[in-house]
């Protein structure tokens, strides 16, 4: 079997999802959120790759109770404090509202936190402030994940939630996209007992593996990963691309001599015979 079918045979093979299914990410997984189903095991742009690689940590100088507290997205930059707290206040009491702005300029970037009293007020919220608009801008209300939800990245460093289609970096898993259920689910005993993020190296991995043993380099050495960590980055696999086609180059340089050679060869042998035969 080739190193390629074995490779798409790992990738069919691997249980989708964790044990059970939800519409949204109970932990944050950027793979996993990049698909719509929650299935995928190897990333599909670059984003999630960065999303992958960073290592982000909460904000400890945020206060408020994380549970109560909701993400306001997409909000027009003129829009204030006072307005977002006026239109939340037409669902339940607000507690606390906090617009980000931007340190240098002081000009808002577009998404705050709204804090309230209790964690079903802030459920019921969320659900019913789905979808609605502020000075013409159709707002994102999520559930904070920066210190609820385990693994979080956010949207600029290639996490988040939500996204546009035009950007074709569409993230799942939220209130704003939820997963779709997918096609094939596990049986009810089978356990995921890795997150996708591990699985994805432990396939590529297993792919660079059998790729190495049907292809030699040089010097007859199998592929061994460049990075420290023993994780494949995107820099190693496209390193190793280029130093296969250096080694393809350098075989059909080879091969082409040999035949030059071969019918220099054989036509000063016709010559030298022909010469005989004189």
């Amino acid at each position: 079997m080739s190193a390629y079918r074995l490779y798409l045979l790992q990738l069919v093979t691997t249980v989708p999802m964790a044990y059970g299914w939800s519409p949204f990410a109970l932990e944050y997984d950027p793979v996993r959120c990049g698909s719509i189903d929650g299935t995928d095991v190897v990333p599909h742009d670059r984003a999630i790759i960065r999303a992958i690689s960073a290592k982000y940590r909460p904000n400890r100088g945020v206060i408020g109770d994380p549970e109560c507290t909701l993400f306001v997205g997409r909000i027009n930059k003129t829009t204030s404090e006072d307005v977002i707290e006026t239109k939340f206040s037409a669902f339940a009491p607000v507690r606390r509202v906090r617009l980000v702005r931007d340190v240098v300029t002081g000009f808002s970037r577009g998404y705050a936190f709204v804090e309230f009293y209790d964690e079903q007020t802030t459920k019921d919220v969320c659900r019913e402030a789905a979808d609605m608009e502020l000075d013409n801008r159709q707002l994102l209300v999520e559930r904070e994940c920066e210190r609820t939800l385990s693994g979080w990245v956010p949207r600029r460093l290639g996490g988040g939630f939500g996204g546009r289609k035009e950007a074709g970096q569409l993230r799942f898993g939220g209130h704003d996209r939820p997963f779709r259920k997918p096609i094939f689910m596990p049986p009810s005993h089978c356990k995921d007992i890795t997150s996708s993020r591990e699985r994805m190296h432990n396939v590529r991995d297993d792919f660079h593996q059998q790729f190495a043993e049907e292809n030699y380099s040089k010097n007859n050495r199998p592929y061994r990963p460049q990075s420290t960590s023993g994780v494949v980055t995107y820099d190693d696999f496209r390193s190793r691309q280029r130093a296969e086609r250096r080694d393809a180059d350098y075989a059909n340089y080879r091969s082409e001599s040999r035949q030059s050679h071969k019918r220099y060869d054989s036509d000063e042998q016709t010559k030298k015979r022909k010469f005989q035969e004189r």
